[in-house]
């Protein structure tokens, strides 16, 4: 799959310290990471399909949590899309892994800064 991808758009990043008794009332958050497509443009003439990879994200640790949204337009060159369920899975993982390394790397930053520590790296 040939793509043209532009730059990563962070529109949300957050970093939550957990609140345990706001917790027991409202219920625990759960790690939950999903990616989501929306076609922006098909091109017949010139066989290519824009679409926009869609990151959101809620990552739970023991003492804070992670969320947000990243996005990212990609041109796929030689190809017609109709439907995200037509990309394999190889295609999906190929398609999102510019923001789950944007992710990643706010994510390693972030609590290097807010723990002191070295910063947690994400496993994906």
């Amino acid at each position: 799959m040939e793509l043209h991808r532009e730059k990563e758009f962070v529109s949300q990043y957050h970093y939550d310290a957990r609140n345990f008794e706001w917790e027991k009332e409202n219920g625990t958050p759960e790690t939950k990471v999903d990616v989501n497509f929306q076609l922006i443009n098909r091109d017949e003439e010139n066989q290519a399909t824009s679409i926009v990879v869609i990151l959101n994200y809620m990552i739970v640790f023991e003492a804070f949590v992670v969320s947000g949204v990243i996005s990212q337009v990609n041109h796929i060159i030689g190809r017609i899309v109709d439907e995200p369920s037509e990309f394999s899975q190889e295609e999906v993982e190929e398609l999102a892994a510019p923001s789950l390394a944007m992710l990643n790397r706010l994510t390693y930053e972030v609590t290097e800064i807010a723990l002191d520590l070295p910063g947690i790296n994400l496993e994906f």
